[in-house]
């Protein structure tokens, strides 16, 4: 059984992983430093890029000769 391919390569997964992970360190350094709220962008962004990373691992875990709905 092999395993699908996933909508990312390899790079790129490395690259998300690495922006995800600067966006989730930067949210709770900036709200300390900051008064205002902008710290949620940072968390935002780390959401939408787990949400692409998640979306990675399942069409990397579907099987290769699976067809999509």
């Amino acid at each position: 059984m092999h395993q699908g391919f996933g909508i990312l390569s390899t790079r790129q997964r490395r690259l998300a992983w690495l922006g995800f992970l600067l966006a989730a360190l930067q949210a709770p350094v900036s709200a300390w430093l900051v008064s205002d709220e902008s710290w949620l962008f940072s968390v935002c962004v780390a959401l939408m890029v787990a949400t692409v990373i998640i979306a990675d691992d399942a069409a990397r875990r579907r099987p290769a000769n699976a067809t999509s709905d």
